[in-house]
């Protein structure tokens, strides 16, 4: 470099995409869309959607199929990309392979992907596995115990992957573990508690 060259800059930050899983219908809450669940006042959609920005995410896309209407009437969800999923009974591998093919061509350099019904995962642990992002062929997720959870962090070269291997209602888990040697494991036990609102029982962890 000349001394009249001007030196590079910093790299640009990655350009993370939130993609948030929201289809379920339910069906052990008696057909309640999982989406919908009031949580402090607001529905589960909306503190997801509300995390992944915090976490960074620069655009959220939302994957909605069960009462998909009632939750685009009754959520505030401006600025979202809002993916409709028709094939949604079939199952998460369904919804995870409609939100990868709506971030395709959209930029993003990873996708940061969460459930809607774990609200006990917030901003600080999405953002600590967002932070694991080391190029377009990154594979990570949060650990509780060590064992693999939520959310993954997905670099852009992984995407086609993972939607070939998403069926029924596994999402991404066959790659995962086909993959497992690649992924990077970020601790979250301090920051977040990953239960699931599967069951009438699991209502009582919502905040009225």
């Amino acid at each position: 470099m000349t001394r009249n060259e001007p030196r590079p800059g910093p790299p640009a930050p990655p350009l993370t995409a939130g993609l948030l899983l929201a289809a379920g219908g339910g069906r052990r809450l008696g057909g309640r869309p999982k989406a919908l669940l009031e949580h402090r006042g607001r529905p589960l959609v909306e503190h997801a959607v509300a995390a992944l920005r915090a976490a960074g995410c620069g655009v959220v896309h939302v994957v909605l199929g069960a009462a998909e209407g009632a939750v685009r009437e009754r959520a505030a969800l401006e600025g979202c990309v809002l993916v409709g999923n028709p094939d949604w009974e079939e199952g998460m591998g369904s919804s995870l392979r409609a939100g990868l093919d709506s971030l395709a061509g959209g930029g993003a350099d990873a996708a940061l992907v969460a459930l809607v019904d774990q609200p006990g995962i917030g901003a600080e642990a999405m953002a600590r596995v967002a932070g694991a992002y080391r190029g377009p062929g990154t594979l990570a997720s949060a650990a509780y115990g060590g064992r693999r959870g939520h959310p993954v962090l997905l670099g852009a070269d992984r995407w086609a992957g993972v939607a070939r291997s998403a069926e029924g209602d596994r999402g991404a888990r066959a790659y995962l573990r086909a993959h497992e040697a690649e992924i990077v494991l970020v601790p979250c036990d301090d920051v977040a508690d990953p239960y699931d609102i599967d069951t009438e029982a699991d209502l009582a962890r919502l905040e009225r």
